[in-house]
C-alpha cells in the first residue's frame, strides 16, 4: 500500500499521528507541498491513496491515478483545490478534517488584526533595528467587524470580536439563528448591504464560484474610508489587482492575509512589498495543538476507510 503524502505541516510538527501512520506498514512516499498539477501528474498512478494538503487534484490527476487511487484523505477543511465533483462522479472518496483547528484560525484572525491596527510589525522590527519609532495606532474597540461566513471558524471569530467590545455583523447563507440571536449578531442577506457599516471585513468563506473574487472594485466602493480587510480563508475570496488599487488610493486601509493566490509567492508579488500589506505564510492553523488535532483526523480518516471502518468523515457522496 503506497502512500503520498504531501502536508509539510502535518510532516513538521510532533505528535501521535506520526506513530499511528507508521504502525499501518505503509510504505510513504513524502513530498514538500502544496504540489502543482505538474508535479501530481508526475506521481499520479503510483498510490493507493492521497495523504494531501493544498495539492493541485485536478481531473487530469485523478484520471492517471485511477483506478489505483482508492481514497483522498485531505488535512484540513479546504476542498477548492481538489476536483470533488469529479471525484463524486468517479465514486472516489474525499475525505477530510472539519471541527480541528475553529480556534487557531480565529486566534491567527485576531493576531492579524491587531497586528495591523496597532502597527506592530513594522514598529518591533524598527526598534529591532536601533530605532524608535513610535507609530500612533487604532483601537477596535467599539469598531464593527463584518464576518463572511458563521460557521465554526467565523463564530470563534464573533465571539473574541465581541470580547473586544466590537460590534458583529454577519453574512452566511446557512444562518446559525441560535447563535446569531444569543450573541447579537446583525444579519445581512448580501455582503454589499453590510459593507457600508464595517470598519474592519473577516473573510471565513468556502472558496466557490460564487464567493470567488467576492471582494472586487465595485463591492469596495461602498465602504467605509480606510476599511481594514483580514483573509484567513482562500486568497481567490479577494481580486488581488482590485485590493491593490485600493491600497493604492487609501481607500482601503490595510489588508492582513495569511493566504495567497501563489504560495509561496514570487519576490515579484505586487503584495508583498506593500507598506499597507501584512502577510503570513499560511500559518493560521499551524499550532503545537491544533496540527497534531488535524493530522490525527486526517490519518484516522486513511486508516479506518482503507481497513472498513465506519469512523471517518466523507465530504462527498453519490
Amino acid at each position: 500500500m503506497r502512500i503520498l503524502l504531501t502536508t509539510t505541516s502535518y510532516q513538521d510538527t510532533p505528535g501521535d499521528h506520526h506513530a499511528l501512520l507508521a504502525a499501518q506498514g505503509f510504505e510513504i512516499h513524502r513530498e514538500r507541498g502544496p504540489l502543482p498539477e505538474s508535479r501530481m501528474l508526475e506521481l499520479a498512478g503510483e498510490f493507493d491513496a492521497f495523504l494531501c494538503g493544498d495539492d493541485e487534484i485536478t481531473r487530469a490527476v485523478l484520471d492517471k491515478s485511477l483506478p489505483r487511487l482508492r481514497v483522498i484523505s485531505k488535512y484540513g477543511i479546504g476542498l477548492d483545490k481538489i476536483d470533488v465533483a469529479a471525484c463524486t462522479e468517479k465514486k472516489l472518496p474525499v475525505l477530510f478534517t472539519p471541527g480541528v483547528n475553529h480556534t487557531t484560525v480565529a486566534e491567527h484572525t485576531f493576531c492579524l488584526l491587531l497586528a495591523l491596527v496597532r502597527n506592530l510589525v513594522d514598529s518591533a522590527n524598527a526598534v529591532r533595528n536601533g530605532q524608535w519609532k513610535r507609530v500612533t495606532g487604532h483601537e477596535i474597540w467599539n469598531k464593527t467587524i463584518g464576518i463572511v461566513g458563521l460557521g465554526r471558524i467565523g463564530q470563534e471569530v464573533a465571539k473574541r470580536a465581541l470580547a473586544f467590545g466590537m460590534k458583529v455583523h454577519g453574512l452566511d447563507p446557512y444562518w446559525p439563528e441560535a447563535f446569531a440571536t444569543e450573541h447579537g449578531i446583525q444579519r445581512h442577506e448580501k455582503i454589499e448591504t453590510m459593507l457600508p457599516h464595517l470598519d474592519v471585513l473577516s473573510l471565513h468563506a468556502n472558496l466557490s464560484e460564487s464567493t470567488r473574487h467576492l471582494v472586487n472594485a465595485e463591492r469596495l466602493k461602498l465602504t467605509k474610508p480606510e476599511l481594514l480587510v483580514i483573509n484567513t480563508s482562500r486568497a481567490e475570496l479577494v481580486h488581488m489587482a482590485d485590493m491593490i488599487a485600493g491600497l493604492d488610493a487609501g481607500t482601503i486601509g490595510g489588508y492582513a492575509t495569511d493566504v495567497l493566490d501563489e504560495e509561496p509567492p514570487p519576490p515579484s508579488h505586487p503584495l508583498l512589498q506593500h507598506p499597507k500589506a501584512l502577510i503570513t505564510p499560511h500559518i493560521g492553523s499551524r499550532t503545537y495543538e491544533s496540527v497534531p488535532r488535524q493530522a490525527m483526523r486526517a490519518t484516522l480518516n486513511l486508516v479506518n476507510y482503507l481497513k472498513g471502518e465506519k469512523d471517518v468523515i466523507q465530504a462527498n457522496k453519490w
